[in-house]
């Protein structure tokens, strides 16, 4: 396994491959984001645990979603069951090594948590995670700043993650080593990776804000989530499927025969 290094214009590519793919088969992927999204949601249900079990087993979920790439370049059939691919089809030990590694995430989101509401006023944002509602300007530059710590406190996580799963599950590398070579390949790839996350941000966070403020101007406040909605929900969608393309972008494996057409 070879770690590439890419020019910053390739952190657009993955972008185009990743809406390459998601038009191979949109209904598979919709269908996979919309099952994790309500899994999550009916892990609330269950106080503080079932979020814990959700995050401890998100590098599985993560293994099964790519796996799902996978298939869909090969024109296989995709069921739900596939987020529990690397479970099922793993030995022993990389079940293990997955587990742990969900694991040390559970434990470094915890940590994020504590740290992060020492920065963020909850109070002040909780009418707006819990109802949607926003009261004025306070309130959305309280969101604003609630993003930005977030997000900045929640980057090095990304980037210990972000390829993590597929060492450990497609590769057979060690926790340590798999984070370690998550690590490198964002580093060498830190250009890419910077034109990649803030052309997400400007889709996922300023468009669905601008279409918002231009309903909000015609007095068509009430709907505008019927746009943003669909139009976040695919947004997130192709993101997913982007990962995939990070990964083929990032890593060389002369054994994989999957290609993603730019």
């Amino acid at each position: 396994m070879q770690i590439n290094q890419v020019s910053p214009s390739t952190g657009y590519k993955w972008i185009r491959q990743g809406i390459w793919l998601f038009k191979q088969n949109p209904f598979t992927f919709l269908m996979l984001v919309f099952l994790y999204i309500f899994v999550v949601q009916l892990s609330m249900f269950i106080p503080i645990l079932g979020l814990m079990i959700v995050l401890v087993l998100s590098p599985i979920f993560s293994v099964g979603f790519l796996t799902a790439c996978q298939k869909v370049i090969r024109k296989e059939i995709v069921r739900p069951s596939i987020y529990l691919s690397a479970f099922r089809e793993s030995p022993p030990i990389i079940r293990t090594r997955l587990i742990q590694l969900g694991s040390i995430y559970t434990l470094m989101i915890v940590l994020l948590s504590i740290i992060a509401s020492q920065f963020i006023d909850v109070e002040k944002i909780l009418p707006l995670i819990t109802e949607g509602k926003i009261s004025g300007p306070d309130m959305v530059k309280e969101m604003y700043s609630a993003m930005v710590v977030a997000a900045m406190m929640y980057l090095p996580i990304a980037i210990l993650m972000w390829f993590s799963p597929q060492l450990i599950a497609w590769k057979g590398a060690t926790v340590g080593k798999a984070l370690f070579g998550s690590w490198m390949a964002f580093w060498l790839n830190k250009g890419a990776f910077f034109i990649y996350f803030c052309t997400w941000g400007v889709v996922l966070v300023a468009i669905p804000l601008f279409l918002g403020t231009i309903f909000d101007a015609f007095e068509l406040g009430a709907y505008a989530s019927y746009v943003i909605t669909p139009f976040s929900m695919g947004a997130v969608t192709v993101l997913y499927c982007t990962f995939f393309a990070t990964w083929k972008g990032c890593f060389t494996d002369p054994s994989e025969k999957i290609t993603i057409i730019d």
